[in-house]
């Protein structure tokens, strides 16, 4: 480690062989004087005439229990080992949506405040709501479910990179317009943009594909929540598809395992054309996934009250796309869509779960190296995102199983949740997002896990 000090009040270290920032601490006043190491303590001087020590506690962090059903952001982070709370400063990701959440903005402060993220608001510049020509104003629309699909993606993108600015562009419609906003969204500069939504395949597919290319931008877009099959735009040879896991607590070294969901995307495109970067032989087209992240059990806690009570438990790939594109925001810069294929020693490989029937290949199982439902894997830490600083070496992930180390939290609701589409299926033409609402089944004893809300179990 090299330890830096700061004429701002901060002690830096950064990792020797990776340049790469690991920690930061705070003092009253500046850090003039050199850092010194003795028997693995740093000791330094500031300005505020005190000597500050700091010593190694625990290089996992401790996250509180949520209170609400999913995942908390802290959760998130320790699970995908994101430096979330030193990058992404000054970086945006852009989301495409459809209709008009106007309880967008107010919504996430709700979300931010109650995990302790920092405010953003149109009004710090932090956050900005454009509709489909790029405009503040006139917005489309209200719709009920696009917004608990607008909730779940903001508040992904506030868990996953809190640092982050954030740009929701929101279509006047669920068909092409979704594919208009690819254009406006990227005007806006964007470090990476996400798209949870998508249709069947059809003709011609491919044609579109441009649609979605922004050379320096990666664009993400969830592979659908129908199981085993391909969807479009995740067929395009021009994005990132991302599927989705089920995730739990258990008491290995990384403290979580990790499966394919089977509600997940996968499979071989009947129409896209295989892009250069891929090179599995089962498939002669564009294989679906490219990478994932939760996208099932046990989801991540929202804040919807646009038809909603507030405090909701969503799940579905619409869940990994803007968690990827926020680990492509801290990864940045200089994106390729071949960067991820070839640092696949900074992904978890997903070795089991399945999405469906089809014969016993690796389109529609998880497997050891690249498969369908979870392509070549999940982030861990952020080297395979970018060509920055930041790779790491991760261990094998085991299936995701009851633990004795599992939270109640998870432990007690997952088996008794049924998911609720926030958008349904639609019309050829349209496009439907790839959000779930998890309600649950049976009634649960919330006491033991929350005893002050109960407005979660909705």
């Amino acid at each position: 480690m090299v330890y830096v000090g700061s004429g701002d009040s901060r002690l830096l270290a950064y990792d020797a062989t990776t340049g790469a920032l690991d920690w930061t601490a705070t003092t009253g006043s500046a850090v003039l004087s050199s850092p010194a190491v003795a028997n693995g303590v740093v000791y330094v001087g500031s300005e505020d005439g005190s000597m500050y020590a700091y010593a190694p506690t625990s290089t996992t962090p401790v996250c509180p229990t949520n209170v609400y059903v999913g995942l908390s952001p802290c959760q998130l982070q320790d699970a995908y080992k994101l430096p979330s709370q030193t990058a992404g400063a000054g970086r945006t990701v852009a989301i495409v949506d459809a209709y008009d959440d106007p309880n967008a903005e107010a919504d996430l402060a709700v979300y931010r405040a109650h995990y302790g993220l920092p405010p953003c608001t149109t009004a710090n510049g932090c956050f900005k709501k454009l509709n489909s020509s790029g405009n503040t104003s006139p917005l489309p629309a209200n719709n009920v479910g696009w917004s608990q699909e607008i909730s779940l993606d903001l508040d992904v993108v506030s868990a996953a990179c809190p640092l982050c600015h954030i740009t929701l562009v929101e279509a006047d419609n669920n068909g092409n317009s979704l594919y208009v906003s690819q254009a406006t969204a990227a005007a806006q500069h964007p470090t990476a943009i996400s798209n949870s939504w998508g249709s069947n395949e059809f003709a011609n597919e491919n044609l579109d594909d441009s649609l979605f290319s922004f050379p320096g931008i990666p664009v993400t877009v969830s592979t659908g929540d129908n199981g085993y099959g391909v969807s479009y735009p995740a067929a395009a040879s021009t994005v990132t598809a991302v599927g989705g896991t089920v995730l739990q607590p258990d008491a290995s070294a990384r403290h979580w395992s990790e499966a394919a969901w089977s509600g997940s995307g996968s499979g071989c495109s009947a129409i896209d054309p295989k892009p250069a970067w891929q090179t599995d032989s089962g498939c002669a087209r564009r294989t679906n996934a490219d990478v994932s992240a939760l996208g099932g059990p046990p989801g991540v806690s929202v804040y919807d009250t646009n038809g909603e009570p507030g405090w909701i438990n969503e799940w579905g790939t619409s869940l990994a796309s803007p968690l990827v594109a926020s680990v492509y925001a801290l990864a940045y810069p200089d994106y390729t869509q071949a960067t991820t294929y070839t640092h696949t020693s900074s992904l978890f490989d997903i070795t089991s779960g399945s999405t469906g029937s089809c014969g016993g290949s690796y389109l529609c199982n998880a497997v050891a190296g690249f498969d369908g439902p979870t392509g070549l894997g999940t982030p861990c830490g952020i080297g395979a995102f970018g060509s920055g600083p930041g790779a790491a070496t991760c261990p094998p992930v085991a299936a995701a199983a009851a633990s004795p180390a599992a939270s109640r939290l998870i432990a007690e609701t997952t088996p008794s949740m049924h998911l609720t589409p926030a958008c349904a299926p639609v019309p050829a033409g349209q496009s439907r997002c790839f959000a779930e609402k998890a309600t649950p089944l049976v009634s649960i004893d919330v006491t033991e896990v929350s005893p002050l809300h109960t407005s979660h179990h909705h």
